[in-house]
């Protein structure tokens, strides 16, 4: 890996650059939600995992809303928007 790096380092920077995404991901969910996992089946293990990765993704959807000033606007009030045109 080290001759990798050193002789395709543009290659190698932008595939480690995504693990430090993901890497960085797991670690917020972790913080936010817990490293455990409650469920004993494979599939509930598996549907926690996820519900915890949605929870997560709307999380930070929010947080973004806030910081960047953005108002939601939702499908029934572009409905009544069209029609009071």
């Amino acid at each position: 890996m080290y001759h990798f790096y050193q002789f395709n380092r543009q290659t190698f920077l932008a595939h480690y650059h995504k693990r430090s995404n993901v890497e960085s991901t797991f670690s917020m969910i972790k913080m936010k939600f817990g490293g455990a996992i409650r469920a004993k089946p494979p599939v509930a293990q598996t549907n926690e995992v996820l519900c915890k990765v949605l929870a997560h993704n709307i999380c930070v959807l929010i947080a973004s809303m806030y910081e960047l000033g953005i108002e939601p606007t939702f499908r029934s009030e572009m409905a009544l928007d069209r029609k009071a045109e």
